[in-house]
């Protein structure tokens, strides 16, 4: 990441209109996005939309409200792009819940193997990350989520090193754990 331009440094390219920041910042983030999205989308609604056009709205989303973002670290775009995917997500299930007819037979039989909860444990999960410091909760995301290295953490983090990256992500694990298995979290 430090041989690429800053996230920040991008936002502020974007936000004085310069298209090609636009496009790197795309460039950067739908890789991610994807990658993040596949299997997120339960069977019940993938017959109807794809994961590429959850990630194509979110990311035109993000950028109409790019001027109210205001970047911290490295890591907090992605955070924030996780966020409006993750609602996105929520949207489409909601949407696909209530128009059943939009959904194929097959989708149907293989709703069963979606299990029970999906909706209780995303709840959870976020109730969770929304307990956590900025900073423990984005390098949760990065390292759960986006299968950052330590390495790639400290730096998306600016933490001192990869083993305080990991110190920090452990930290953030142990109170996220608290809180989707017993809906108590251990105190900071």
């Amino acid at each position: 990441m430090s041989s690429l331009e800053r996230t920040a440094e991008l936002l502020k390219q974007v936000r004085s209109g310069d298209e090609r920041a636009r496009d790197r910042l795309v460039e950067r983030y739908v890789p991610l996005l994807q990658q993040w999205a596949r299997g997120r989308l339960p069977a019940t609604a993938r017959s109807v939309s794809e994961t590429d056009d959850l990630v194509q709205v979110t990311l035109i989303r993000a950028l109409r409200r790019v001027d109210a973002f205001e970047p911290r670290r490295e890591g907090a775009f992605l955070a924030y792009l996780r966020k409006i995917l993750l609602n996105t997500i929520r949207e489409e299930i909601r949407r696909t819940s209530r128009h059943p007819e939009d959904t194929l037979d097959e989708v149907a039989v293989d709703a069963a193997q979606d299990g029970p909860g999906f909706d209780e444990t995303l709840d959870r999960y976020d109730a969770g990350l929304g307990l956590l410091s900025e900073r423990q909760r984005e390098a949760a995301i990065l390292r759960l989520e986006f299968g950052y290295s330590y390495p790639q953490i400290a730096e998306a983090i600016e933490c001192s090193s990869p083993d305080a990256a990991r110190m920090i992500v452990n930290r953030a694990l142990v109170r996220l754990a608290g809180v989707m298995n017993e809906g108590t979290p251990p105190p900071a």
